[in-house]
């Protein structure tokens, strides 16, 4: 079970009453305050334009990124890291393993020291039962599919 701070209660309720959008979920993600929306509500709290999101950011003196929730777990991966892009996700054994389009991307989803990589995995297992998230590499993806 998830316990939530002073702040992130704060922030919920001052997110809920900005925008109007039903919240399931908010913590913060190395640089930013990450708002998990339930499905459909991601138009609602990003607003025209993007006019919500730049309000919220100016209030609350911090980056924030909007993340529609997904039961399906690689919608959900998908919709976390937009907007890098994955060529597949793949799920064996509940480790999941994420094929970037590039190296470029490969670096950013893994970070220094894995430290982007390992705050990734504990997002996803908030919500879903795995035990690990590997990055692989771009070339690696089966040519098959």
């Amino acid at each position: 079970m998830v316990k939530y701070d002073t702040e992130a209660i704060q922030f919920m309720n001052f997110f809920e009453t900005s925008t109007k959008a039903k919240l399931k979920d908010c913590f913060e993600w190395n640089t930013f305050q990450v708002f998990v929306v339930e499905q459909g509500e991601i138009g609602k709290a990003i607003g025209k334009g993007g006019q919500t999101v730049l309000q919220l950011q100016k209030k609350l003196k911090k980056k924030i990124k909007i993340v529609e929730y997904s039961p399906e777990l690689k919608t959900f991966i998908n919709n976390l890291v937009s907007p890098l892009k994955l060529k597949s996700i793949e799920e064996t054994e509940s480790i999941v393993t994420l094929i970037p389009q590039d190296n470029q991307t490969r670096g950013v989803l893994i970070g220094r020291n894995a430290i982007s990589l390992r705050a990734l995995e504990q997002i996803i297992q908030r919500y879903f039962k795995i035990k690990e998230v590997k990055i692989g590499k771009p070339w690696e993806i089966n040519q098959a599919d």
